[in-house]
C-alpha cells in the first residue's frame, strides 16, 4: 500500500481548452497499470478542444452542468451523478455551460490522446438535449 503525495492543482493549455479550466491529478498509473483519473474544474463557457481517446473516456459529473458532444451528434447536458462514455477514437468535446461551473472526474487509460481544433462559439451555443436516443 502506498500514500500517495497530491500534486498542485495545474491550468489547462489554451492550446487545448477555451476558457479556464483545471486539472487536480488524482491517479495517474504507470506500467502495468495506465489507469488516469483527474477532476477538472471549468469555469463557465469553457471547453476543451475536439479530440479523442485511443481507449476511451468515462467522465463522471461532480458538479455544474456539463455539456458533451461527440462530433456530428447533439450536445448532451449531463448532471451531477451522471456517467458519459466516450469509445475509443470517437471525437468529441466537453465543458461548462455558459452559465456556471462544472467539475467532472475523467477516467481514461494511456496517454493515447488526439488533440484536434477548438470547438467555435457556434458548436459549442447549439442545441442541446438532456438524452440520448
Amino acid at each position: 500500500m502506498e500514500l500517495l503525495k497530491r500534486p498542485a492543482t495545474l491550468k489547462l493549455p489554451a492550446e487545448w481548452f477555451t476558457g479556464d479550466a483545471f486539472a487536480d491529478v488524482i491517479y495517474r498509473g504507470q506500467e502495468a497499470s495506465v489507469m488516469r483519473a483527474n477532476a477538472v474544474h471549468f469555469t463557465p463557457g469553457a471547453r476543451t478542444a475536439w479530440h479523442s481517446h485511443g481507449r476511451g473516456q468515462a467522465l463522471y459529473i461532480v458538479e455544474g452542468i456539463a455539456l458533451i458532444q461527440s462530433r456530428g451528434g447533439p450536445i448532451l447536458q449531463a448532471h451531477p451523478g451522471q456517467v458519459i462514455w466516450t469509445p475509443p477514437g470517437e471525437e468529441h468535446w466537453h465543458g461548462a455551460a455558459p452559465d456556471q461551473f462544472m467539475t467532472h472526474i475523467a477516467l481514461w487509460e494511456g496517454d493515447e490522446v488526439t488533440w484536434l481544433d477548438h470547438v467555435t462559439d457556434t458548436e459549442y451555443t447549439g442545441p442541446r438535449t438532456d438524452h440520448l436516443t
